[in-house]
């Protein structure tokens, strides 16, 4: 008995465990979408962009607000 607790609650917890690993490895997975193509040339530096899925909407959102707001000063 591992931990002082029976086999079968100890399999279970150990299941439940990797089962959650796995299912948060896959959340990170979908939110970030890593690029998993293999160049046949490697980038130079600083060519290789990485950007959140939000990020640049949120960026192009600000940067939109910001100019109707520059326009409502200018009438």
């Amino acid at each position: 008995m591992p931990a002082g607790v029976s086999w079968p609650r100890y399999l279970r917890m150990l299941g439940a465990s990797v089962l959650a690993m796995f299912a948060g490895a896959q959340v990170v997975h979908q939110y970030y979408l890593p690029d998993l193509s293999i160049p046949e040339v490697p980038p130079k530096p600083g060519e290789l962009r990485t950007e959140l899925r939000g990020y640049r909407l949120s960026k192009d959102t600000a940067a939109a607000s910001q100019r109707s707001e520059a326009e409502q000063k200018l009438e």
